[in-house]
């Protein structure tokens, strides 16, 4: 293994834990305010990890393949449906 992938690993690990560490936080958000958009919020940081370590078992020339693209698309998605929502209950109350 060369000091190029040692470090994309490193790496990857890295943002890894992040994006868990804050879908943990978004998971206690919810659970003290039951608000939805911090559970989709977790939810899609949740995706992210997994994103993060797809990428880091598969070769890391395979960022833009299509199966770590879809997933890191549907965490960016729930991120907009979780806005969207929340903007369209604060309207109607």
């Amino acid at each position: 293994m060369n000091d190029g992938l040692i470090i994309h690993a490193a790496m990857s690990g890295g943002i890894a834990v992040a994006f868990g560490m804050i879908g943990v936080s978004f998971v206690r958000f919810w659970r003290s305010s039951r608000i939805k958009l911090f559970l989709l919020f977790a939810i899609a940081f949740f995706l992210l990890t997994i994103e993060r370590v797809v990428l880091l078992l598969a070769n890391p020339a395979n960022e833009f393949a299509p199966y770590i693209y879809m997933i890191r698309l549907a965490a960016f998605v729930v991120i907009i449906a979780g806005i969207i929502d929340q903007n369209r209950n604060r309207g109607s109350s």
